[in-house]
C-alpha cells in the first residue's frame, strides 16, 4: 500500500508540471500574439476557463510570466497584462545586443572542435528558418538560433536574462511582422556570425552579432514611433 501511495504521489507530482506548462505556453502565446491587449486586467477563473484548466495552473503559469514581465499579479484584483512603449523596446534590444554580442564572442574561442559542433547546429537552424512556409516556422526556427547562441555560451546568467527579454521583444516582432522591410536579411546575418565562429575570430562575431540584432532595432523602434504606438 505504502509504495501504491507514493506511486501516485509521484505521478500526480508530474502531471502537475504538465498542466502548469500547458497553462504558461497558452497564456504566453495569448499575450505574445495580441489576443490580450495591454492594460487588460483578467481573473484567474476566467483564464481557467479559457485554457480549460483549474486556477492552480494558472496561478503557477502567471508567476513565471511575471518574472518575464508580461503580466503582473495584482493581489485579490486579477492579472495585469503589462504594456510595453518604444522606449521599453529599445531598452529590451540593447540588453540583447550587449549579451548576444558578448555569446558569439565567447563561443568563438572555444576550442575549434567544439565552436565547429556549434556553428552546426546553429547553420541548421538558420537552413530551416530559410525553408520555413509561414511567420510562425520562421520565427520559431529564428528562435531555436538566438536560444542555441546564449546558451552554447556557457553564460547560466545570460541565458536567464535573455528568456526575459525574448519574451518581451517577441510581442513587438510579432505585431510588426507585416510592416517590417527586409525580414529576408536575417539569414545571411546568421550565416556572417557563423562564419566568425568557424574561423575562431572573437571581434568579427561580435560585431556581426550586435550588427544583426541592431538592424532589427533600428527597423522596429522607429516603426512603433511613426505609426504613433505609445503601448502595445
Amino acid at each position: 500500500m505504502a509504495r501504491v501511495a507514493r506511486r501516485r504521489t509521484m505521478q500526480a507530482g508530474e502531471a502537475r508540471p504538465s498542466l502548469v506548462e500547458r497553462a504558461y505556453a497558452a497564456f504566453k502565446a495569448a499575450i505574445v500574439r495580441a489576443e490580450f491587449p495591454p492594460g487588460i486586467q483578467l481573473s484567474a477563473q476566467e483564464l481557467a476557463l479559457r485554457f480549460g484548466t483549474s486556477r492552480t495552473p494558472i496561478h503557477e503559469a502567471s508567476l513565471r510570466l511575471q518574472e518575464e514581465g508580461l503580466v503582473r499579479i495584482l493581489p485579490k484584483k486579477g492579472i495585469l497584462v503589462c504594456a510595453l512603449s518604444p522606449e521599453d523596446i529599445r531598452e529590451i534590444y540593447e540588453v540583447i545586443i550587449a549579451i548576444e554580442g558578448d555569446a558569439a564572442a565567447r563561443i568563438a574561442r572555444l576550442p575549434e572542435p567544439e565552436r565547429l559542433a556549434i556553428a552546426e547546429m546553429l547553420d541548421a537552424e538558420t537552413a530551416r528558418m530559410e525553408a520555413a512556409a509561414d511567420f510562425e516556422a520562421r520565427s520559431l526556427a529564428d528562435m531555436a538560433f538566438h536560444t542555441l547562441l546564449v546558451e552554447a555560451s556557457g553564460n547560466s546568467r545570460f541565458a536567464s536574462i535573455m528568456k526575459t527579454v525574448n519574451s518581451q521583444a517577441a510581442r513587438a516582432q510579432v505585431f510588426m511582422v507585416q510592416l517590417r522591410p527586409n525580414i529576408e536579411r536575417s539569414v545571411p546575418e546568421h550565416r556572417a556570425i557563423i562564419a566568425a565562429i568557424c574561423a575562431g575570430d572573437p571581434d568579427i562575431a561580435l560585431v556581426a552579432a550586435r550588427a544583426h540584432r541592431g538592424r532589427v532595432r533600428d527597423e522596429i523602434v522607429p516603426l512603433l514611433a511613426r505609426f504613433g504606438l505609445r503601448h502595445f
